[in-house]
Protein backbone atom coordinates (compact mmCIF):
# COMPACT_ATOMS: atom_id res chain seq x y z
CA UNK A 1 0.00 0.00 0.00
CA UNK A 2 0.95 3.31 -1.63
CA UNK A 3 1.60 6.30 1.48
CA UNK A 4 -1.07 7.68 -0.45
CA UNK A 5 -3.60 5.09 -0.56
CA UNK A 6 -2.84 4.70 3.24
CA UNK A 7 -3.81 8.22 4.50
CA UNK A 8 -6.91 8.53 2.18
CA UNK A 9 -8.13 4.95 3.62
CA UNK A 10 -7.41 5.83 7.08
CA UNK A 11 -9.42 9.45 6.71
CA UNK A 12 -12.30 7.49 5.21
CA UNK A 13 -12.43 5.19 8.22
CA UNK A 14 -11.76 1.87 5.44
CA UNK A 15 -8.46 1.03 7.36
CA UNK A 16 -7.47 0.18 11.23
CA UNK A 17 -3.94 1.10 12.09
CA UNK A 18 -2.40 -0.59 15.08
CA UNK A 19 0.69 0.75 16.22
CA UNK A 20 2.85 -1.40 18.65
CA UNK A 21 3.45 0.30 22.15
CA UNK A 22 6.85 -0.61 23.27
CA UNK A 23 8.30 -0.46 19.31
CA UNK A 24 7.14 2.67 19.23
CA UNK A 25 8.22 3.82 22.32
CA UNK A 26 11.70 2.47 21.60
CA UNK A 27 11.86 4.51 18.31
CA UNK A 28 10.73 7.78 20.04
CA UNK A 29 13.25 7.38 22.79
CA UNK A 30 16.00 6.82 20.08
CA UNK A 31 15.26 9.96 18.15
CA UNK A 32 14.57 11.99 21.02
CA UNK A 33 17.61 10.47 22.23
CA UNK A 34 16.08 10.06 25.41
CA UNK A 35 18.99 8.43 27.70
CA UNK A 36 21.86 10.54 26.96
CA UNK A 37 19.23 14.17 27.74
CA UNK A 38 17.99 11.62 31.44
CA UNK A 39 20.93 10.33 32.40
CA UNK A 40 22.69 13.53 33.41
CA UNK A 41 19.15 15.08 34.59
CA UNK A 42 19.00 11.67 36.97
CA UNK A 43 22.52 12.09 38.00
CA UNK A 44 22.14 15.70 38.50
CA UNK A 45 18.71 14.85 40.41
CA UNK A 46 20.74 12.28 42.63
CA UNK A 47 23.65 15.11 43.58
CA UNK A 48 21.38 17.55 45.07
CA UNK A 49 19.56 15.13 47.06
CA UNK A 50 23.21 14.19 48.67
CA UNK A 51 24.04 17.65 49.28
CA UNK A 52 21.27 17.93 51.01
CA UNK A 53 18.46 19.34 49.37
CA UNK A 54 17.07 16.15 49.55
CA UNK A 55 13.44 16.89 48.62
CA UNK A 56 14.38 19.07 45.51
CA UNK A 57 16.60 16.15 44.76
CA UNK A 58 13.66 13.82 44.32
CA UNK A 59 11.57 16.31 42.94
CA UNK A 60 13.83 16.18 39.82
CA UNK A 61 13.98 13.09 40.04
CA UNK A 62 10.25 12.28 39.58
CA UNK A 63 9.66 15.03 37.07
CA UNK A 64 12.25 13.25 34.85
CA UNK A 65 10.41 10.25 35.09
CA UNK A 66 7.48 11.73 34.78
CA UNK A 67 8.82 12.74 31.49
CA UNK A 68 10.17 9.91 30.42
CA UNK A 69 6.63 7.87 30.90
CA UNK A 70 4.79 10.80 28.85
CA UNK A 71 7.04 10.25 26.30
CA UNK A 72 6.57 6.62 25.57
CA UNK A 73 2.83 7.05 26.59
CA UNK A 74 2.09 9.29 23.65
CA UNK A 75 4.34 7.27 21.21
CA UNK A 76 2.06 5.77 19.50
CA UNK A 77 -0.02 8.72 18.85
CA UNK A 78 3.25 10.41 17.60
CA UNK A 79 4.12 7.57 15.26
CA UNK A 80 0.53 7.30 13.53
CA UNK A 81 0.24 11.17 13.14
CA UNK A 82 4.48 11.09 11.91
CA UNK A 83 2.85 8.52 9.13
CA UNK A 84 0.02 10.21 8.22
CA UNK A 85 1.98 13.51 7.43
CA UNK A 86 5.76 11.53 5.73
CA UNK A 87 5.75 8.62 3.40
CA UNK A 88 9.13 8.50 4.11
CA UNK A 89 8.86 7.88 8.07
CA UNK A 90 5.39 5.80 6.32
CA UNK A 91 7.37 3.46 5.08
CA UNK A 92 9.85 2.88 7.47
CA UNK A 93 7.22 2.53 10.43
CA UNK A 94 5.92 -0.64 8.15
CA UNK A 95 8.78 -2.26 7.37
CA UNK A 96 10.02 -2.08 11.03
CA UNK A 97 6.71 -3.59 12.11
CA UNK A 98 6.10 -0.80 14.18
CA UNK A 99 2.74 -0.17 12.43
CA UNK A 100 0.40 -2.39 11.16
CA UNK A 101 -2.77 -2.26 9.02
CA UNK A 102 -5.89 -3.51 9.01
CA UNK A 103 -8.69 -3.35 6.31
CA UNK A 104 -12.38 -2.90 8.14
CA UNK A 105 -14.84 -5.09 6.58
CA UNK A 106 -18.25 -3.72 7.21
CA UNK A 107 -20.69 -6.34 8.00
CA UNK A 108 -23.69 -7.08 5.74
CA UNK A 109 -25.84 -6.46 8.98
CA UNK A 110 -28.80 -8.44 7.32
CA UNK A 111 -32.02 -9.37 9.42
Amino acid sequence: MTHSEFVAAYQSGRLAVQVDPKAAARLVSGRMMLPIFLLPVFGLAVGIALVGYFFSGAALFLAALAFRFFVRRSAPGFVLKRSLEDPRFYEYAVAAAILTEKQVVSGGGGV
